[in-house]
Parts: structure tokens; C-alpha cells; sequence
């Protein structure tokens, strides 16, 4: 380990099971990159996915291997596979963020007395004995980390396993205040998402931008919003057009039947986030089930968009009720409406002034940049030892 081309140049790599769109990935993507700009060499070991062509533009290498296979049969062979990878790399630490990329990789590791970082974001409540077991392979490693209080608190109350409280360091999702800022988003793209979505004369906009699961709360704002009874006030669900004709038809008769129908947007999702934010009066995130963090809720403050969102998970974190946002109680769907009917009644003076306080408040807690520098701490800190 004394060589000395690791210690100018350490060699990072981050396990995850796939590459495509999603949180985890995101992380892993922001990291390499924040990696790469320190000097360091940024690996990410996956079993491929849309982000590799970003990835190598940034400068990371990728290698493919099935680490996202929960099959036991095949992990010696994986296994194998991985370590003459990390041997030939000169790996110097090894981060996890994912369960089968643990199982996978921890014992490689060991056997090459790497350190193991293990970043905890999922839901983590052990749904069997089983899951329980499975789950805490992530909590051997020499360090944890979770993406929220609340999956800290769920750690410490679930597992026996988990190291004390005190050793599990959080840290919070990161938004990118250069891509999610208002001043930098042209009229022309706002325009493009606006007729993209046909938002020309919706008069006020709430938006839902979620994934097209039923936990992210569709059914519950579709309620909300039409317990407002007011015309002039435009649903859209940002991201539920990409779901199943079940999913979509069971929302539209919801819309139906609560006489939201003429007033209701299924769209599927956008690849302009920021432009989307900007057409929304009010970004809603009503999830049933608690968010592990929840990153729409600080993409929507970074913005300077006032966010509602259920009082529970990364919300509660993420949001300061009355003052950047609004905390209904969770699955009381009145309540909910009465937030967002409170958000949509700010001025444009007030609305001005909540839009500064809400980014401010993203841009102390939730950057991408203290996300990175917290978690290259960490790094740094093993490759001390």
C-alpha cells in the first residue's frame, strides 16, 4: 500500500448494480466526478447502464461485471473476477451502495485489506428475517453512511448489527445549484417543457415529479387538489406518463370521479428538470411511503419553488415548514390541500422573498459540492490510515 503513486494518486471505486437513472447512480456519478477533480482515478464497477457514456466523459473508467446479481451461485465467480480487477488497478478503497455489490465485493476486499465504505440510501426496513439478514451485510463495512437522518434512525432501530450511532455519519443527497437555478434557465427552454406539456394556459401549476409507483402519492395530490375546487388551478404529473396503461387509466378515473378531469396532465418525465420546476406555482411531493431523502423537495427550493410535501422521511429534513416549504401531516390528504391552497395564495412580493430563503437554505445544507467534500473526507480519512 506504501507505493508511492498511491498516495498522489489514489484509486477509488464505487460498486453498483446498474448505471441507469436513479438516485444511487447519481451519487456515484457526482463522486467520480468530484474523485477525477481532486486528481484521483474515479473506477465505477456496475453491470452497465445509460450513465457509462457520462461517465467516461468525465474522466471515470468503467468496468462490467454482474455485481448486481442476488444469485450466491455465481458470486465466487464474480468474485474472482472482481479482485483480479481491483488487483490490477491497485485499488486503494472500495465504496459499496448497493446490497449485492456488498455481498459481492466486501469479501474481496478484505482478503486485499482494502477499506469499505457502504453508503446506505434505500428504504432499509427489514420486510422478513430474511431481507433483515440480507440488509446488514452493508452494515460490516468500516464505514457507514446514509443519506438521511431518517435512514440513520431507521438503521439504529432495525438492526442489532449496526455500529453505534455515533459512527454512522449522514450525508445528505446533494442538488447541483449551477444546473437548479432560476437565473440560469432561458426562456426558450421553459417555453420548449411548456409546450411539451401543453401548459400554454393552465393559469396556476402544481406539479408531482415522481416516478409512476403508487407510493410516490399521485392518487393522494389528484384528492388534494381537487378538494380546492378551484378552475384556474392545473395538475401536472411529471413522470407518470412513463407508467404501465393500468397505472395511467387508475389516475385518470380518480381525476374522473373527483371532477379533476379537464384539469389533470399525465406526462411522462422531462429531461429538463430545472425548465420544468420553473412552470410550477407549487412542486408537490406527497409520498405515502417515507422518502429515504427525497430529492425533489430540494431541486424544487433550489429553484426558489415553494415545495409541499408530506411531514415525514427526507422531507421533514429537507424542508422547513413555514419558511421554505410546507409539512402537511402525513396521509391527511385535507391537510395537504390546505398546504398547497397556502402556497399558491403567496404574493409575488412574499413568493420573491420565500424563493431567496429556500435556496439559501439548500445552498447550506443540501450542494453538491458539500455532498462531495463530506464524503472525499471520508475517503481521505481511510487512505490515511
Amino acid at each position: 500500500m506504501s507505493d508511492h503513486h498511491h498516495i498522489t494518486r489514489p484509486v477509488i471505486v464505487q460498486i453498483v448494480p446498474h448505471l441507469n437513472r436513479g438516485g444511487v447512480e447519481r451519487g456515484t456519478l457526482e463522486i467520480a466526478e468530484a474523485v477525477v477533480k481532486k486528481g484521483w482515478r474515479a473506477v465505477v464497477i456496475s453491470n452497465g447502464g445509460q450513465l457509462e457514456g457520462q461517465l467516461k466523459r468525465i474522466g471515470a473508467e468503467i468496468y462490467r461485471l454482474p455485481v448486481h446479481s442476488k444469485n450466491p451461485l455465481i458470486w465466487p465467480s464474480v468474485r474472482r473476477q472482481l479482485k483480479s480487477v481491483l488487483i490490477s488497478l491497485g485499488a486503494d478503497l472500495v465504496h459499496v451502495r448497493s446490497r449485492a455489490p456488498a455481498w459481492i465485493a466486501m469479501p474481496v476486499a478484505r482478503s486485499l485489506k482494502l477499506p469499505v465504505i457502504a453508503t446506505i440510501h434505500s428504504k432499509f426496513i427489514p420486510q422478513s428475517p430474511f431481507k433483515r439478514f440480507y440488509n446488514s451485510r452493508m452494515l460490516k463495512a468500516d464505514k457507514v453512511i446514509a443519506i438521511s437522518d431518517y435512514v440513520k434512525s431507521v438503521i439504529t432501530e432495525h438492526y442489532v448489527q449496526a455500529p453505534p450511532a455515533d459512527e454512522i455519519t449522514v450525508i445528505h443527497r446533494g442538488v447541483d445549484l449551477d444546473i437548479f437555478n432560476a437565473a440560469k434557465v432561458s426562456q426558450q427552454r421553459i417555453v420548449r417543457e411548456a409546450e411539451r406539456l401543453s401548459l400554454y394556459d393552465a393559469g396556476a401549476v402544481v406539479i408531482l415529479p415522481a416516478r409512476a409507483t403508487a407510493w410516490k402519492g399521485h392518487e393522494h395530490v389528484i384528492q388534494a387538489v381537487a378538494q380546492l375546487k378551484r378552475d384556474d388551478v392545473t395538475l401536472l404529473l411529471l413522470g407518470a406518463g412513463d407508467g404501465h396503461e393500468r397505472f395511467i387509466s387508475r389516475l385518470k378515473a380518480l381525476a374522473l370521479s373527483t371532477g379533476l378531469d379537464g384539469r389533470l396532465r399525465i406526462a411522462k418525465s422531462t429531461n429538463d428538470m430545472p425548465a420544468a420546476l420553473m412552470l410550477a406555482d407549487v412542486v408537490v411531493m406527497p409520498s405515502v411511503i417515507p422518502e429515504p431523502f427525497g430529492r425533489v423537495a430540494i431541486e424544487a427550493q433550489a429553484m426558489g419553488r415553494p415545495v409541499v410535501a408530506y411531514g415525514h422521511g427526507g422531507a421533514a429534513e429537507s424542508i422547513e415548514h413555514g419558511k421554505t416549504g410546507w409539512l402537511a401531516r402525513p396521509l391527511d390528504i385535507a391537510e395537504l390541500g390546505n398546504c398547497i391552497e397556502t402556497a399558491l395564495k403567496l404574493g409575488q412580493r412574499r413568493r420573491s422573498a420565500w424563493a431567496k430563503t429556500a435556496r439559501a437554505h439548500v445552498s447550506a445544507h443540501f450542494s453538491r459540492s458539500r455532498m462531495c467534500e463530506k464524503t472525499l473526507e471520508i475517503y481521505t480519512e481511510f487512505l490515511q490510515k
